[in-house]
């Protein structure tokens, strides 16, 4: 099967096909597309529907890409019979209880196997725990199809490293893992994938070990910033700047460069529960992961925290305050609100009587208003406020000058927290600011 699937594909006598167009699985298919067919399955109607008129909802490759690749985008899933190298990049994300929530990559599972024809090789790019791909949705695939993986189909596993809204780090630059469930599905993984990794691919020895590195990729930068996070809480009680404490020790060599924020998205976020939860069922509960993710969780609260303490200290009445919120989404230049940590602070000046008004030109309004029933206000209503906080770093935000950030204001003391530290403490301390930062 290596160089005969390999081979068809590279010929186009079969295609490829990619179940999931979001912010991983659009433009894994739109980079296939330029050396292979591909068909681009999706459930979400409405968003197949963008992506034939040439609209790119994500932001990730832009309209002109949408408009010009030749993924045949779908969602009839029997068009995925006409795949022999399926991808499958949907979400994991976890209940509300912090538990996996599989139940897409298990009904992702359960199309494609009711699709699935003999001599098949089923990718998963998912971010699982180990276990996940052979031991749930291998008999899922089983069962659905009729067909026996190992004789009939393979399977691989290929952890995402998409980083939404980041222009450098593209699926094409970035050492792509691979893993199969035995050499040769390995090697037609591999040669598969070289197709589009300019950078490369790792070889890990088993789908086991490739499931374990995407989930603690992730693990491992929650920690971090945890640290970072507690570090700016501590230093915040001393009356020392975090930001300029983090400038000095930087400066020797080894390091790492860590900043304190809001930690949400769909990975590091999430990811961390997956391998505790694992880990529960093993018999071992962790200290140090969850210690980790039960300080970045709290974050949206400090905040609000310290933004009603700002205005007690600038004079002016907490209830009622007119505070702006300037972002939404979870990470800067990216439309996603999924999971933003940035609801926290929402919802906590809430309980002080504060509603915020929200600013965003970045953000879905319609996924804000229908996940959170949120609604953003245009950019001029951020007038006669009390307190602006500043949460995600958009560039429209970040190339923002005192004199604009001077208008958001009213009367009496102005007062900005600046969660992501965009700008100069010295500088607004100087224009008679009260302002914060983590």
């Amino acid at each position: 099967m290596s160089t005969e699937l390999y081979d068809a594909l590279i010929a186009r006598k079969t295609k490829l096909s990619l179940i999931g167009l979001g912010y991983v699985g659009m433009p894994i298919a739109v980079a296939f597309a330029k050396r292979t067919d591909v068909i681009g399955f999706d459930l979400n109607e409405k968003k197949i529907g963008l992506y034939r008129s040439g609209i790119d909802p994500t932001g990730e490759v832009g309209n002109d890409a949408i408009r010009e690749t030749t993924v045949e985008f779908t969602a009839d899933p029997t068009r995925l019979r006409e795949a022999k190298f399926h991808i499958v990049a949907v979400p994991t994300p976890v209940n509300d209880d912090h538990t996996p929530n599989l139940a897409p990559v298990e009904s992702a599972s359960r199309i494609l196997g009711q699709n699935l024809t003999p001599g098949s090789v089923v990718v998963f790019e998912s971010t699982v725990y180990p276990g996940v791909t052979e031991e749930i949705c291998k008999p899922i695939l089983e069962a659905e199809s009729g067909l026996v993986c190992g004789v009939d189909f393979k399977l691989g596993y290929s952890p995402e490293r998409i980083n939404p809204g980041d222009r450098v780090h593209r699926l094409e630059t970035i050492k792509k893992i691979v893993s199969g469930m035995d050499a040769e599905t390995l090697d037609t993984v591999a040669s598969v994938y070289e197709l589009v990794v300019k950078a490369g691919v790792h070889r890990a020895e088993s789908i086991r070990v490739a499931e374990a590195a995407k989930v603690i990729e992730n693990s491992q930068r929650d920690i971090n910033i945890a640290f970072m996070n507690e570090l700016s809480i501590i230093f915040n009680r001393m009356g020392i700047d975090t930001q300029a404490v983090l400038a000095a020790a930087g400066t020797k060599w080894n390091f790492l460069n860590f900043k304190p924020g809001l930690v949400g998205g769909h990975c590091i976020g999430v990811d961390p529960y997956y391998l505790t939860y694992k880990a529960e069922q093993m018999g071992y509960h962790s200290q140090v992961i969850l210690a980790g993710r039960r300080i970045n969780d709290d974050m949206g609260r400090y905040v609000a925290e310290n933004t009603v303490k700002s205005l007690i200290a600038a004079d002016k009445p907490v209830k009622g305050a007119r505070v702006a919120i300037l972002g939404f989404t979870f990470k800067e230049n990216c439309p996603d609100t999924r999971n933003t940590k940035v609801v926290d602070i929402v919802r906590e000046l809430g309980e002080y009587g504060i509603r915020p008004l929200i600013c965003d030109p970045c953000a879905d309004a319609d996924e804000a208003k229908a996940l959170y029933g949120v609604e953003f206000a245009p950019a001029h209503a951020v007038r006669e406020m009390d307190a602006v906080i500043v949460s995600v770093a958009h560039e429209a935000f970040r190339s923002l000058t005192g004199e604009e950030i001077d208008a958001f204001f009213g009367e009496g003391r102005k007062v900005l927290l600046d969660i992501k530290g965009l700008y100069s403490r010295e500088d607004f301390e100087n224009r008679g600011y009260l302002y914060w930062r983590l």
